[in-house]
């Protein structure tokens, strides 16, 4: 039971903090006051006149709340108040690639450090997930137009621990052509330690497109003999006779991919992971990627 004291008070005692007010939006992680009840906003309503906002934990449970005071919001007390009018909320909360987009991002100045993929392909289809992150950080993506010679672009780099390299590698499969010449850069000297060689098995970074992103069941299979870019426009029944035709080509594809989730798994993972191998001083030990 709360008791009051209605004898004289100390006036002297400084006022009560003001609560930051705090627009309930999709995706934060609140944690009730009373109950202890962590859990992130999946949704919020009106009934009975009230804003009801509704937190599920990390079992998937859900509970309902009242919105105003009694939350914390990473480790702050604060007011939660109603959301922001959609017409004044920012376009874009969430980057492409699904991290937390920085507004008014001005470009970090670019570090010594690269990222090297093996085409113009790669490259656009990284940078148009990826961009917004990889300004953030101040990293270079280059392409390489090829990886017959990967040992002696390396060298040429002069790879230390302040100038790292990530390098990704199309259809990098034990026991392929680009397996041995991956195993071969990597005996460069500086390079074990500061190069991370990543690969996916897709035999173009086309094929790292979801099919269901393009409305089709898989992607077609090309007969031995036949190009796999032109055999795929052919199957397709686009024009597919010049280069012209394939770089066209790519772009309708390219233009369908607006968030990673339209990606494969096996390609998100190994940029992701580049990307951590050029921004954290203890990495750890590397492997040529199996």
């Amino acid at each position: 039971m709360t008791n009051y004291s209605w004898g004289p008070q100390d006036l002297s005692a400084p006022a009560p903090k003001k609560l930051r007010q705090v627009p309930v939006e999709r995706g934060m992680v609140l944690e009730d006051a009373t109950t202890g009840w962590v859990g992130e906003v999946i949704r919020t309503e009106k009934a009975g006149g009230m804003r009801v906002i509704v937190l599920e934990d990390r079992h998937g449970k859900t509970r309902s709340f009242q919105a105003g005071f009694g939350f914390f919001l990473e480790g702050e007390a604060v007011e939660i108040v109603e959301p922001v009018a959609k017409a004044d909320m920012p376009k874009k909360l969430v980057s492409a690639s699904g991290s937390r987009a920085v507004s008014g991002l001005k470009a970090r100045e670019a570090r010594a450090s690269r990222i090297w993929v093996e085409g113009k392909h790669d490259a656009e289809l990284v940078e148009k997930v990826w961009g917004h992150d990889l300004r953030v950080e101040g990293i270079v993506v280059e392409p390489l137009h090829g990886v017959d010679d990967l040992a002696g672009a390396i060298r040429d780099f002069a790879p230390s621990g302040q100038r790292r390299l990530g390098i990704l590698v199309d259809h990098l499969v034990e026991g392929t052509k680009e397996w041995h010449i991956v195993a071969e850069a990597m005996k460069v000297p500086g390079a074990a330690q500061n190069v991370l060689i990543l690969g996916h098995p897709y035999i173009d970074v086309w094929q790292a497109i979801k099919p269901s992103t393009l409305g089709i069941k898989a992607w077609p299979v090309i007969p031995k003999g036949t190009e796999w870019k032109t055999g795929v426009l052919k199957a397709f029944g686009w024009p597919h006779a010049t280069a012209e035709d394939i770089g066209i080509g790519w772009q309708r594809l390219l233009s369908t991919v607006q968030h990673y989730g339209q990606l494969e798994p096996q390609l998100l993972g190994r940029i992701e992971e580049l990307i951590d191998f050029l921004t954290t001083e203890d990495y750890g030990f590397l492997t040529i990627d199996q």
